[in-house]
């Protein structure tokens, strides 16, 4: 188990430019707006996105706490830490394999959790080194696979999906992204990207769609500007979807008998 997390979510996609990280800060803030202790973690090492998206400024560093330990950043209610706390952002970071693995499992082990119910792992594209690491060194509870209906998306979808198969991760359920583009002028629905692929890849591998979302400028802007529409917008029809998809997840992660957070009171 790491320290401090009770739950381990991975938000994983087969290729990039599926809005992952939109839906991992959204659906974490979801979380939380469900009432529970929510982390993210950005393991996207070679190109973060989180600090941006949570808001946190450029040259923002974790705190130490003690040796080799160091405390997550704050950011609307979330615990956070990002290899864009750690270098310059505008840097590329041209590094090997071993070493990016060798980064994300520091910045897991070594950040100083503090009693989370749910930690939220913003994974890199793919199905190559910091999969790997994830797969063999952290006990993940379930992975979320965020696709477009597009059909090129789909194809990389499954093997995401076929990934965590292989290595015995339960799949919670697939994020159908961009799903419909309405005009703003209009009023006009567009399936741009195509319709009902999240659904039939679900049926196909015997999970659950999650949810379904727009192809919406509000969300791009919202995430950009450092405030997710979660927070944004918390009684939009977006949040609506962002949070009941938080709640299939923690139903999923706690197993069946589990309820929300529960509140005690003592003298």
């Amino acid at each position: 188990m790491i320290e401090g997390v009770k739950h381990i979510v991975a938000v994983a996609s087969g290729k990039g430019g599926v809005g992952k990280s939109t839906v991992t800060v959204n659906l974490a803030l979801a979380m939380a707006a469900e009432g529970y202790r929510v982390g993210i973690l950005d393991a996207d090492i070679y190109g973060p996105s989180q600090a941006q998206m949570l808001g946190v400024g450029e040259g923002v560093r974790p705190q130490s706490a003690g040796e080799n330990r160091m405390l997550p950043l704050e950011a609307h209610g979330l615990q956070a830490m990002s290899m864009a706390f750690m270098v310059d952002v505008r840097e590329p970071m041209v590094w090997r394999g071993p070493m990016v693995a060798g980064a994300f499992q520091q910045m897991l082990t070594q950040t100083r959790w503090d009693n989370l119910d749910f930690l939220f792992i913003d994974m890199p594209p793919g199905t190559g080194d910091i999969q790997l690491t994830l797969a063999q060194k952290v006990p993940v509870d379930g992975a979320v696979i965020v696709t477009t209906p597009q059909d090129i998306a789909l194809l990389d979808a499954r093997k995401g999906i076929e990934m965590f198969r292989k290595v015995n991760v339960p799949v919670f359920g697939v994020v159908e992204n961009m799903s419909l583009h309405v005009c703003s002028n209009c009023g006009h629905a567009e399936p741009i990207f195509g319709e009902g692929g999240g659904e039939r890849i679900a049926n196909e591998y015997e999970t659950r769609l999650l949810g379904r979302l727009p192809l919406a400028l509000s969300i791009r802007e919202q995430v950009d500007g450092g405030r997710p529409t979660v927070v944004a917008e918390p009684d939009g029809e977006v949040t609506a979807t962002f949070r009941d998809m938080a709640r299939q997840v923690a139903e999923q992660a706690q197993g069946p008998a589990a309820e929300g957070p529960s509140i005690s009171f003592s003298d």
